[in-house]
Parts: C-alpha cells; structure tokens; sequence
C-alpha cells in the first residue's frame, strides 16, 4: 500500500484561518470573549477595537493593511532620513 502526502506549495509560508493569519486570528478571538464580557456590562469600546483589528488584519494575499500602516508610519515618522547634498559635477 503506498501513502500518498499533500504539501502545501510553500512550506514556509504563514499559517492562514480564512482571510487571517493565525496569530491575528488567536488575537482576534481572545479579544471577541473580552468584548462580548465588556457588552454585558454596556461598554462599546472593545467591540469597536475589535472590530477594527479584524478589518486592518484581513490578508487576501501576502500583506494586510495593518501591515502597510506600519511600514508607513516607520518610513514617515520613527526612521530618520537622510539626504546628501552634492555639487553637480560640469
């Protein structure tokens, strides 16, 4: 009897629940419980961060917007650039 296995095409690629990564799907459900216990008690505020983690974090393919946010706000703000100045050479 011969076993036959299925490998992913990429074996190192990210581990994928729909349109989520794992970790941000973990993250997103452990912040669903603690919203729906903050509902009970008429607080809003973690079903609306919730709710957007989980629209910033959707990966149709290889990078999320919550991905992009970050790269921007690195490259705008928290990394400094630098410019060199030269004389053009006649």
């Amino acid at each position: 009897m011969k076993i036959t296995y299925i490998y992913p095409q990429n074996l190192k690629a990210a581990v994928k629940l729909w349109l989520w990564n794992f970790k941000d799907f973990a993250i997103i459900f452990i912040a669903v419980l603690i919203s729906i216990f903050a509902l009970i008690n008429g607080i809003f505020i973690f079903a609306v961060a919730t709710f957007v983690y989980a629209i910033l974090t959707i990966t149709p393919e290889d990078t999320s917007i919550m991905d992009f946010l970050k790269r921007a706000v690195r490259y705008f703000f928290s990394v400094p650039q630098t410019f060199f100045w030269k004389e053009r050479l006649r």
